[in-house]
């Protein structure tokens, strides 16, 4: 993961790396930004730093968060695993399923425990000690209450990525874990359609994390 700062134009956005982590990156190439896969449309070699461009469609305006950022807005980077590397952590395939919404940020020794409003068509694919993506971060799941799901955040998770800058009533990419699906539509399960985005604010009364939280991303 590597974070960098983003500009949104039109339909249009553009980022930048270090050429050690995108030295190769070639037109065409698909690259995550805050968890949503993108393809490379323009390439520059500034030196330092390598920028590129990817276009967004109408359905990823409409799904995820991008379209609310605006220039100089940190965003996470990261490049897809290739045929026979290491699978680190669970499959993210940087196809966003919603948004969420931050309800809180609960200190936790060691970590930082974040609530976040989930969407109503994906709470069924959640589950404790399941697995999610956060803004392309992949993070298991530590807790569930009255809709909304938590994360704990350990030190590393909040240096490397921005989710570090988060605060209640941000809004987050959410990606479920792709087998609770494929594993429904096997099953044959037809769930009447509910809505995949961020709520329109934070609740009043926030959540408060259970007396222990164990889990890390």
């Amino acid at each position: 993961m590597y974070t960098r700062d983003f500009l949104r134009t039109s339909q249009d956005v553009t980022a930048a790396g270090a050429p050690e982590w995108f030295g190769d990156l070639g037109i065409g190439d698909s690259i995550a930004v805050n968890g949503v896969c993108l393809t490379v449309t323009e390439l520059a070699d500034l030196g330092d730093e390598i920028t590129f461009a990817a276009e967004l469609s109408e359905e990823t305006l409409a799904r995820t968060s991008l379209g609310t950022l605006g220039g100089g807005s940190p965003v996470n980077l990261e490049r897809p695993v290739p045929v026979g590397g290491r699978l680190g952590g669970h499959v993210v395939q940087g196809h966003v399923d919603g948004t969420g919404l931050v309800r809180a940020l609960d200190p936790e020794e060691g970590s930082v425990v974040m609530w976040i409003q989930a969407p109503a068509g994906l709470r069924r694919y959640l589950v404790e000690k399941g697995s999610v993506a956060v803004d392309g971060v992949s993070l298991t799941v530590a807790g569930l209450q009255e809709g909304a799901f938590s994360v704990a955040l350990i030190p590393h998770t909040l240096t490397a990525t921005t989710l570090h800058s988060k605060a209640p009533g941000d809004v987050v990419n959410i990606e479920v874990d792709i087998l609770a699906k494929y594993v429904e539509s096997l099953l044959g399960e037809r769930v009447p359609e509910a809505p995949l985005k961020a709520p329109d604010k934070v609740p009043e009364a926030p959540l408060k994390a259970p007396d222990r939280v164990r889990g890390e991303s």
